[in-house]
Formats: C-alpha cells, structure tokens, sequence
C-alpha cells in the first residue's frame, strides 16, 4: 500500500532487531484476514512511507485492558516509521459514551489523564461508569478541566470522530474486541491469532511484509 519500498539488507535488519516473524509465517485466513477495499484511518503520511497500526478497543473490554501491557512492549521497540493510533471503537451503543470520552479528551490534549484511570475504573474497581454525566464527572476527578471536557464532549468534532470510527469498525469488519489493523489493509487479534503473543507476531510480520511491497 505504501509504495515504499526499503532495501532487502535494511528489511532484514529491521526484522533481525525486532525479532518479528517472517511473513511467510502467517496465512491470510488463519492468522489475518485482508481488507477488500484498504483504507488508512489518517491519510497524513500515507505516501511516506510510514505504517499505520490501529487497535479498535472498548474501555469496558477486560481482553483489551489485559493487551494493554503486551501493546506497550511492543510500541517500545517499533521504529518511528510505525505510527500507532488507538481507536475507541463505537460500533456498539454501549460503546458510544466511553469513544465519546476518548475523542474528547484527545482534543483537549487531556488523554493521558484519562486514559489509563478510566480503564482501571471500569476493569479493577468496577466502577460504572457509563452515562455522559458518570464519564464528565470521572474526567475532572482526574484534573481535567470539566467544563472544557464538557463542551468537547458535546462537541460536533468529537461526534463525527465516533461516526468515523463506527463506520471504520464497519468497514474492517470489526465486530469483536480488542482487533488490530495494519496499514489500513489487514485486520487481527488475539482471537483470530490463538494469543496475544501471536498477535504481535503477525502484526510484525505484516508490516515487515508491507516495506517490501
């Protein structure tokens, strides 16, 4: 997809360094399944060669609360051609409220205040934490500035943020989560890999196979 292609040395030695998978590994329908129409979810920096990784997750989803560590080793080792972007799914309307919460502390550059807290509090201390007002009221406990996470929440931004991510869902044919997408073209998760260890491997192994295209 990202018609770059990187010298085989330097593609051998970027998977020597990662440890990832040969492409030959993986099979398309068992580990992976291909995207019929790819489509990236940030168009910005499409063309530069750079690798997009999407995780649609859902706050209130143990499995991805339990990936999350797993997803950090892996984002410590990746090259800064790998850009990674986690996406709320809404593709459900229980999910709406919590994507709601995401984009809205996004936008106001308050995610990492509330990222993490709001995971713990709905997985560990079974908060529930669900109606627009629970989630406003969750975010100024965190420091976050309630009117302006209010009025981002609210906000027609934040809503065609969920639209997107609602229709992506729909177009990768994500129906379960935590599912990952790479490069726009190829979509997996530790279901349809077997593990979560697997998972990376295949997400490893893609990317590698999608420099070399």
């Amino acid at each position: 997809m990202s018609g770059f292609r990187l010298p085989l040395l330097l593609l051998m030695l970027i998977g020597s360094t990662l440890g990832l998978a040969y492409a030959s590994d993986i099979e398309e329908g068992v580990d992976y399944l291909a995207v019929e129409q790819p489509q990236w979810f940030e168009p910005a920096g499409e063309e530069d060669g750079s690798m997009e990784v999407l995780e649609f997750f859902w706050y209130g989803c143990p499995h991805c609360y339990h990936l999350e560590p797993d997803l950090k080793q892996w984002l410590a080792r990746q090259p800064e051609q790998v850009k990674f972007r986690r996406v709320p799914a809404a593709n459900s309307v229980r999910w709406v409220n919590h994507a709601k919460a995401f984009f809205a502390a996004e936008q106001i550059g308050a995610l990492e205040q509330l990222h993490e807290p709001l995971f713990k509090a709905l997985q560990e201390e079974r908060r529930p934490l669900f109606s627009d007002e629970e989630l406003i009221a969750f975010a100024a406990e965190q420091g976050i500035d309630e009117d302006a996470f209010r009025a981002a929440y609210m906000s027609f931004p934040v809503d065609m943020q969920v639209r997107k991510s609602a229709d992506f869902a729909t177009r990768f044919g994500i129906t379960s989560v935590p599912t990952l997408v790479v490069n726009g073209a190829y979509v997996t998760s530790p279901s349809q890999a077997g593990s979560r260890e697997r998972t990376f491997e295949v997400i490893d192994a893609l990317i590698v196979q999608e420099l070399d295209q």
